[in-house]
């Protein structure tokens, strides 16, 4: 399982900041004033083959407000949650007394800590660190998490650190025969029902009440003569409507339990219809980059009318995933469960499906003679070829000439022509461009003495002109 890191520190130290550009994302929201964060947010960080999961919380401060309270509160879970601290402190404002305080807090907790010293671009790094060795927890990292300075090298520190966390832990072994499908959603979807239906037996206790199931369980099952393996995890609501301790660490469990998985089924609530938490949940397996399926549960509870308007609920909010498969189901009556299982297995399937290089450069070829990429500042972008550089998910690799300036949307056309040809229905798809490299970039060419003579009389002519 996936080791766990939380970012600490004083209001408006960068945590936000911090925590995209170690993740790679635009997932926590930043601004220049304090206590913008409240919740926990959660996030995914890699370096070379190594991957955890980030915890960015809101600010520590010692004032009497309720809001701080609720703050407080969720940053001491992330820290128990955690097998490893980042305190962040500011550069500019310098070592303050609330500093201090925390840097006692975490003491306590016996975990191990990296002291980052953000905002630091512009300014003397030694001297910037100097005055936080007061703090006691060793040699502070200067970073600059605006502009990304020295966050590399702190990574592998991270990872360093992690490393015996990750060797130690306890890893769920499956057999690469097996196919492991993970179910989550939202509390009280039925989510524990779904697989029981499945099994035709009640395995796996179900109650009315949300938050039955506070663990991932694993059960082995055959289907049609393929081996599974069906993950239930606890559901994931809204973290401001989380109060018991053992929910809260569910939570990161089913984080986990998607990245074990090979294909993901989303189960939503039809009564309720399509939240937003339903919307963030799949947006969670999309950044994950799992093949996923969606089945809208208790469809047997709605007349004609509740259906349409599911439907066109779900055709406005859920346009982003056009290329997954979603289904009415009833856990509970046993309606249409084969469907949805045979589209989780047939994604992860074709997750790991591979094209040939031939293919894949014809396709891209006929596209831009077809639908040429937009110019930029009047120059035609230049796609010459590409290939699969590998699977699950399915990685395709694009080379051309300034490749940087491609435009968004022609990205997701080139994603969507490669899903239609080839047919990969269910999964998401992930494009890198690479630019050509120019051989003669660094090479100057030499003049000969006929056209060192011809520059000079050029020159000389301008300046008599100039005169």
């Amino acid at each position: 399982m996936l080791p766990i890191i939380a970012i600490v520190g004083r209001p408006n130290v960068g945590k936000s900041t911090f925590f995209n550009r170690l993740t790679g994302t635009k997932d926590a929201l930043v601004a220049d004033f304090s206590g913008l964060t409240r919740d926990r947010i959660y996030g995914h960080m890699s370096h070379q083959s190594l991957e955890a999961i980030m915890i960015d919380t809101g600010g520590l401060v010692h004032d009497h407000g309720d809001l701080s309270v609720v703050v407080q509160e969720q940053t001491k879970l992330a820290i128990e949650e955690s097998d490893l601290i980042l305190f962040l402190v500011d550069a500019r404002q310098g070592l303050l007394s609330s500093d201090q305080e925390i840097a006692r807090q975490l003491r306590k907790e016996n975990k191990p800590i990296i002291l980052v010293v953000n905002k630091t671009e512009g300014i003397n790094r030694e001297e910037s660190a100097a005055e936080f060795f007061a703090l006691g927890l060793g040699e502070p990292n200067c970073v600059s998490a605006l502009r990304g300075d020295y966050c590399d090298p702190l990574k592998e520190q991270i990872f360093e650190l992690l490393q015996p966390n990750i060797d130690a832990v306890s890893r769920v072994e499956l057999p690469e025969s097996t196919t492991s499908i993970a179910l989550i959603g939202r509390p009280n979807v039925g989510k524990s029902t779904f697989i029981n239906s499945l099994l035709k037996e009640d395995r796996l206790l179900t109650q009315s009440q949300p938050g039955t199931t506070r663990d991932t369980i694993h059960v082995d099952f055959k289907y049609h003569a393929r081996e599974l393996t069906l993950i239930d995890t606890a559901g994931i609501r809204r973290r401001k409507n989380i109060h018991q301790t053992v929910e809260k660490f569910s939570i990161v469990k089913a984080l986990q339990a998607i990245e074990l998985s090979d294909s993901v089924i989303i189960l939503i609530d039809g009564v309720e219809g399509i939240t937003d938490q339903d919307t963030s949940l799949i947006g969670l397996v999309l950044q994950n980059e799992r093949a996923l399926t969606i089945a809208v549960n208790k469809s047997d509870a709605l007349d004609e009318d509740q259906l349409e308007a599911l439907k066109r609920n779900i055709d406005r909010k859920l346009r982003f995933v056009n290329f997954v498969d979603i289904n009415n189901v009833s856990a509970r009556e046993n309606e249409n469960l084969d469907a949805v299982l045979s589209s989780a297995i047939n994604a992860a399937d074709v997750a790991l499906q591979s094209v040939p290089t031939k293919e894949v450069s014809k396709l891209i070829e006929h596209l831009v003679l077809t639908n040429p990429p937009p110019s930029i500042q009047g120059r035609r972008i230049k796609l010459k070829y590409a290939h699969q550089g590998g699977s699950q998910p399915p990685i395709f690799i694009i080379y051309g000439n300034q490749t940087d300036k491609l435009r968004k949307s022609y990205k997701r056309f080139l994603a969507n022509q490669l899903r239609k040809r080839f047919g990969f229905w269910g999964t998401p798809i992930r494009l890198e461009f690479r630019n050509s490299s120019n051989p003669y970039s660094e090479k100057k060419n030499k003049l000969s003495t006929r056209q060192w003579r011809k520059r000079k009389r050029v020159i000389r002519l301008r300046k008599k002109r100039k005169s």
